[in-house]
C-alpha cells in the first residue's frame, strides 16, 4: 500500500455521528463528530434519517479539509445493532429510523420465536422484543411498511447516499433481523410463516465487502474522492472490538458506553442455553465474533446523574460502600440473561441513594457486576475467555471506574489508546482495500499495523462477596437461570 493511503471510518452512535481518519502507518488524521437526536415515546425510539445523513457530511468535509494531498482509498460505516428504517421503491427513507432499543414489537417476539425455532436454536440464540425482526412486523401491522416499501438497517442510509444508489446490507447488521448467518441469506420459511414478503428485505454481504464506489454527487457533499471503495461495516459493538485489537480467539473487548457490549473472538460457534448470547460472523472467513449487549451501562450516569461533574465526584465515590445494585434505566434486560421484565434494584430500593458520589459508586459497581456476570456466561456458553480483556467505550476514561472492574473480573485488562467504532471501520476498510484477498487474517494485520499501544492494568485483591449476592438478588427475582447462577457462583467461590 503506497505511504498516501487514508482509510476513513464512521460511527453512527446514540448520539453522535463520528469521523476518523487515519493514514496507513495509523496516524490520526482527523477526528471529528456531529450530535444527533432521538425522539423518545414510551417504548418508541426513533432518529431522523435525514439527519444522520446531514450530520455524517458536515462531519466528513471537516475530516477530509485535513488530508491534503493524500487519498482517501476506502470508507466503512458502522452503527447501532438492530436500528431499521422503512425506504420506498428509491431507497429514499419514508418512516423514522426505527432505533435498537424501540420495543414497540415485542409482543410479536413469541411468535417470532416460534416461526423461527429452528433457524434461531442452531444460530444459538433467541430473538428478543427489542430485536429488528419483531420491529419490522410491527411496522408492516401499522401500514408503515406495506408493498412497493422495504427495510435497511442504519448504515445502509448513508452508503446509498455514498454510492448513489441503494447498496447491499452488512450481515452484522442484518443478524438481528433474522439472517441466516450459515446460508448467508434471508431464511424464506421463516419469513413466509410471518408474513413478511422477501422483496421487503435487502441484499446482504459478508462484512469487508466492498459494495460500491462514492459517486460525484456525495464527493461534492462530504469531501471523499469519486470512487473512494465503500466498504460493508459492522456493528457499533464489533467496531469497537476491532478498534481494541481484539482479534485473536479467546480475546475480548468491553465497551462501555450507553450500555454494555462485550465481543469477542472464537474459532467455533457456540449455542447459549439461555439465549443471551449471539455470535457475528467475522470478516474475511476469520471466524466469529461472539457476545452480547446488556441494556445497562454508562447511559445509567446520563440518567440519575444528569450534567454532573464526574471527575469531581470520583474521589468521593471510591470512598463509598453502595448497596448491591442492578442499575438498569427502563425495564426489560437482553444480556448477561434473558429478562423482559427486569428493573432497577439498589439493595432493597428501586432508586439509588441519594447522594451524587453514592449515586456513582452504586452505577459503577453494578454494571461491573453485570460485565462480571457476562464473561461467566460466556464460559458457560462454551467459549474460551481467558485471552485478554481490551476495556474501551467512553465509560473506560473514568480510571477509577476500570479499576472497579478490573477487580471485579479479577484478570489484567487493557485499555487501549483508541477504542472508537468509527477508527475499527477505519481498520476495516484498510484490511478489505488494503490487504491480500486471499488472507484471513489481514484484519488483524490492518490491526496490527494502524493500532496504538494499550495500557495494562492489574487487579488487585477484592473479595467476591457482593458478587455473589448480585446473583442471589437476580435468581430470587426469577431473572437468572439455576445452572447459570450455580456456575457463577462456584466460579467466585
Amino acid at each position: 500500500m503506497t505511504d498516501d493511503a487514508v482509510w476513513v471510518g464512521i460511527d453512527l452512535g446514540t448520539q453522535s455521528v463520528r469521523v476518523v481518519a487515519v493514514d496507513d502507518a495509523g496516524a490520526r488524521i482527523a477526528s471529528c463528530s456531529r450530535p444527533l437526536h432521538s425522539r423518545r415515546d414510551g417504548a418508541r425510539h426513533e432518529q431522523d434519517p435525514a439527519e444522520w445523513w446531514s450530520a455524517t457530511c458536515d462531519a466528513l468535509r471537516e475530516a477530509t479539509a485535513t488530508v491534503g494531498a493524500r487519498t482517501v482509498r476506502a470508507v466503512a460505516v458502522s452503527a447501532t445493532s438492530g436500528t431499521v428504517v422503512v425506504v420506498d421503491d428509491h431507497g429514499r427513507p419514508i418512516s423514522g429510523g426505527v432505533m435498537y432499543d424501540d420495543a414497540r414489537g415485542a409482543a410479536l417476539t413469541d411468535g417470532v420465536n416460534a416461526a423461527g425455532a429452528e433457524v434461531w436454536s442452531r444460530l444459538g440464540y433467541r430473538m428478543q422484543g427489542s430485536w429488528a425482526l419483531p420491529t419490522v412486523l410491527a411496522l408492516q401491522q401499522d401500514g408503515t411498511l406495506r408493498s412497493g416499501r422495504s427495510i435497511v438497517h442504519q448504515p445502509d442510509v448513508v452508503t446509498a447516499r455514498l454510492a448513489g444508489h441503494r447498496v447491499p446490507s452488512d450481515s452484522s447488521h442484518a443478524l438481528k433481523t433474522g439472517l441466516d448467518l450459515d446460508a448467508m441469506a434471508w431464511p424464506g420459511d421463516v419469513m413466509s410463516a410471518l408474513g413478511l414478503d422477501l422483496d421487503a428485505l435487502p441484499p446482504v454481504v459478508t462484512s469487508g465487502t466492498v459494495i460500491g464506489w462514492v459517486g460525484a454527487g456525495a464527493s461534492s457533499e462530504t469531501g471523499l474522492p469519486t470512487g473512494c471503495a465503500i466498504v460493508a461495516g459492522m456493528t457499533d459493538g464489533c467496531a469497537a472490538q476491532i478498534a481494541a485489537g481484539a482479534l485473536e480467539p479467546g480475546s475480548w473487548n468491553s465497551v462501555l458506553g450507553t450500555t454494555l457490549v462485550v465481543k469477542g473472538v472464537g474459532t467455533e460457534r457456540r449455542t447459549d442455553p439461555t439465549g443471551a448470547v449471539y455470535a457475528h460472523r467475522a470478516p474475511f472467513g476469520s471466524g466469529w465474533f461472539p457476545g452480547g449487549a446488556s441494556s445497562t451501562g454508562a447511559g445509567a450516569v446520563a440518567h440519575w446523574l444528569p450534567g454532573r461533574d464526574l471527575d469531581a465526584v470520583t474521589p468521593e465515590a471510591a470512598r463509598t460502600h453502595p448497596p448491591v445494585s442492578y442499575p438498569l434505566v427502563g425495564t426489560g434486560e437482553r444480556f448477561p440473561f434473558v429478562a423482559p421484565s427486569a428493573t432497577a434494584f439498589f439493595g432493597e430500593r428501586e432508586e439509588p441513594p441519594g447522594d451524587d458520589a453514592s449515586r456513582l459508586a452504586a452505577i459503577a459497581h453494578g454494571v461491573a457486576h453485570v460485565e462480571r456476570l457476562g464473561y461467566d456466561l460466556l464460559e458457560f456458553a462454551g467459549y474460551e475467555v481467558r485471552g485478554a480483556i481490551s476495556l474501551t467505550g467512553g465509560g473506560a476514561r473514568n480510571a477509577w471506574w476500570n479499576r472497579v472492574r478490573c477487580d471485579s473480573l479479577g484478570r489484567s485488562v487493557r485499555v487501549p489508546a483508541s477504542g472508537e467504532g468509527a477508527v475499527g471501520m477505519a481498520v476495516l476498510a484498510a484490511a478489505a482495500v488494503g490487504g491480500d484477498p486471499g488472507d484471513a487474517g489481514r484484519l488483524g494485520a490492518a490491526a496490527a499495523r494502524l493500532l496504538g499501544p494499550a495500557d495494562v492494568l492489574d487487579p488487585e485483591p477484592a473479595p467476591l462477596d457482593r458478587y455473589r449476592g448480585f446473583l442471589d438478588m437476580l435468581r430470587r427475582r426469577g431473572w437468572l437461570d439455576v445452572d447459570l447462577h450455580d456456575f457463577a457462583q462456584e466460579r467466585a467461590a
